[in-house]
C-alpha cells in the first residue's frame, strides 16, 4: 500500500527505528530478502501510477540495500516491456548480500547495468536508488558527478526511500544531492525529509508501509509532522456565555524607535487570533501611529520599565521583543518580563539579549528563533543550525528551557519533555521581515487563551504557517505580514464556514 505522506499528523522517525522494524520484520518472516521485494514492487506500482507513459526507464542503482530496491523495480520494468537500463556507480557488485542477489536476479531476467562513464543516456525518467537514507556526508567526488549528472537530466527523477544526498536524519544537505520530482519513502516518515534544506529535494512524498507498520508498536517516534487539519485540535467554538476577560489579556512589549511596525503587528495578530485584550508598551513616539492603526489595542507609552507596572500586572501572557531593540531600555523591560512569573513569547531583540546573558530562560517560556538568532543562542554558525534542525532544537530547549519554535523551512517545535513537532505548511513567500512578529502575537494569543505553552506554539505555528499559505495563493514573491491578518481569523475558527 502507498499513499502520499501528507496527513494531518503524521510520526516521524529517525533510522534507528526503521533499522528496529527490518530486524523485527526479517525475524517474523524468516526471509531477509522479502522487504526488498516489497519495496521494489511498491515503487514499481508508484512508477507505474505517476509515469504510466515512461517507457524508457534508467534505474541509478548503489552499491547497497537501496540499489537493490532499485534493481527489484528495474526487473519489474523489464517484465512489463519497458526500455530498462540500470547504471550504477562502478564495475564492481553490490556490497550487500541482498542487493547482490537483486542484481543478479535483473540480469538473469535479460537487464543491462552499465558503469558511469560521465553522461547518462536518454530516458523517460530517471528512478534514484543510488543511496537513499544510507549516506549522511558529502558524496565522493564520482558519486557527486552521478548525481550531478542526475540532475541535468532532461527528464523528471523518481527517488526511493531518500533522494541520494539529503540526510533523511538531520534535514541537512551536505554536499550534491539528487532533486526528486517525487519520493516514495519506505516502511515510515523520515523525520529529516520535513525540513530544512531537504524541502527543496524531496519533491511529493509517498510512502508504502511495505506491510511492516505493526512493527513500529513500542518504538517512540521522534517527531510529529503536523498539517492544517490538526488545527482544530486545539481551536474549538466559544461558549456562548463569553466576555473579554475569558479569553485573556496579551502584553506586547517592544518598538524601540524605527521598530514601531514590529510590535504593531504583533500586537494585530494577537487580536486577530482571538485575544480578548491586549496593551502594548512602546516608546511614545509610536502611540498615536499605533492607535490610528489598531485602535483595539491599549497602548502606553513606555518611558521606563516603572510606567509600565499596571500593564505587567494584569497580564495573561508577555509577548517581548519585536522591534525592542538592544538598548538599556529594551534590556530593563526584559528583565520586567523574565521576573513577572508570567507565561513569555521571546522574539528578535529579546533573544538576541538573552544570548548575551547566557541564562536559563523560565520554563513557562516560548523562544522562536530564526536560524541566525538560534546560531547566536549557541554560539555557532547559521550553517551549522541548518545542518541539523532537529539537533538545534534539542540543543535550544537543554541550554535554555522552556518550549523552542525554530523558525525556516519545517519549523520545529520542541520542549524539555521531549515532545517535538514538525509544521507541515508555510511557503517561501513568508521569507520576509515581519513575519516573525505576526507570529509572536499569534503564540502569545493562544497562550493567554488556555493553551499550555508547547500546544500553543504548536497550534500557532501551524496557524500562523497556513494563513501564509493561504495569503500566498495570488503568488508568494511580494507577501507581507499584515497580508496574513484576514487569514489568521478565518483559520482560527476551524468550521465556521461549513
Amino acid at each position: 500500500m502507498t499513499r502520499d505522506a501528507l496527513m494531518d499528523e503524521t510520526p516521524l522517525f529517525d533510522s534507528a527505528a526503521l533499522r528496529e522494524v527490518e530486524r523485527r520484520a526479517a525475524d517474523a518472516t524468516g526471509d531477509a530478502f522479502e522487504l526488498m521485494r516489497r519495496a521494489g514492487r511498491a515503487a514499481w506500482r508508484e512508477l507505474v501510477e505517476h509515469w504510466p507513459k515512461a517507457k524508457r526507464i534508467l534505474v541509478v542503482c548503489g552499491p547497497g540495500n537501496n540499489g537493490g530496491d532499485g534493481y527489484v523495480l528495474a526487473t519489474h520494468a523489464l517484465m512489463a516491456g519497458r526500455d530498462v537500463m540500470v547504471v550504477t556507480l562502478d564495475s564492481k557488485p553490490p556490497v550487500t548480500e541482498l542487493a547482490r542477489d537483486a542484481c543478479r536476479a535483473f540480469t538473469a531476467a535479460g537487464g543491462r547495468v552499465y558503469a558511469f562513464a560521465g553522461d547518462l543516456p536518454a530516458a523517460d525518467l530517471v528512478v534514484d536508488a543510488l543511496f537513499g537514507i544510507g549516506l549522511s556526508r558529502p558524496a565522493e567526488p564520482h558519486a557527486a558527478s552521478l548525481i550531478q549528472a542526475i540532475n541535468a537530466h532532461d527528464t523528471e527523477v523518481f527517488s526511493l526511500d531518500a533522494p541520494s544526498g539529503v540526510d533523511a536524519e538531520r534535514g541537512g544537505v551536505p554536499g550534491a544531492a539528487v532533486r526528486a520530482k517525487r519520493t516514495l519513502e519506505f516502511i515510515a516518515c523520515k523525520v529529516g525529509l520535513r525540513t530544512a534544506a531537504a524541502l527543496d529535494h524531496v519533491g511529493v512524498l509517498g510512502l508504502a508501509t511495505l506491510e511492516v507498520d505493526a512493527f513500529l508498536t513500542g518504538i517512540k517516534p521522534v517527531a510529529t509532522s503536523i498539517g492544517a487539519g490538526a488545527l482544530s485540535r486545539w481551536l474549538h467554538p466559544r461558549d456562548r456565555d463569553s466576555h473579554k476577560g475569558r479569553h485573556g489579556r496579551v502584553l506586547c512589549v517592544g518598538g524601540e524607535l524605527g521598530g514601531g511596525g514590529a510590535i504593531m503587528l504583533c500586537a494585530e495578530a494577537a487580536l486577530r487570533c482571538g485575544a480578548g485584550l491586549v496593551d502594548v508598551a512602546t516608546r511614545p513616539a509610536h502611540t498615536v501611529a499605533l492607535l490610528a492603526r489598531l485602535p483595539e489595542a491599549m497602548v502606553h507609552a513606555a518611558d521606563d520599565v516603572e510606567s509600565t507596572a499596571d500593564s505587567f500586572e494584569r497580564a495573561d501572557c508577555i509577548a517581548v521583543g519585536p522591534g525592542l531593540g538592544q538598548s538599556a531600555w529594551a534590556a530593563a523591560l526584559l528583565q520586567r518580563a523574565l521576573g513577572s512569573g508570567l507565561p513569555l513569547v521571546l522574539d528578535a531583540d529579546a533573544l538576541n539579549l538573552v544570548a548575551v546573558q547566557a541564562g536559563q530562560t523560565p520554563r513557562d517560556a516560548v523562544l522562536t528563533p530564526h536560524p541566525g538568532e538560534a546560531a547566536r543562542l549557541l554560539g555557532c554558525s547559521i550553517a551549522d543550525i541548518q545542518r541539523d534542525r532537529i539537533g538545534a532544537a534539542r540543543n535550544l530547549v537543554d541550554r535554555f528551557g522552556g518550549t523552542v519554535v525554530l523558525k525556516g523551512a519545517g519549523t520545529i517545535v520542541a520542549n524539555t519533555d521531549g515532545r517535538m513537532h514538525l509544521i507541515a505548511a508555510g511557503n517561501p513567500g513568508m521569507a520576509t521581515g515581519g513575519m516573525g512578529d505576526v507570529l509572536t502575537g499569534v503564540i502569545a494569543s493562544l497562550i493567554a487563551q488556555g493553551l499550555a505553552p508547547l500546544d500553543a506554539a504548536a497550534c500557532g505555528a501551524l496557524l500562523h504557517a497556513v494563513a501564509g499559505d493561504c495569503a500566498a495563493t495570488e503568488g508568494e514573491r511580494g507577501l507581507m505580514p499584515s497580508d496574513l491578518m484576514p487569514w489568521l481569523r478565518r483559520n482560527a475558527n476551524p468550521g465556521a464556514s461549513e
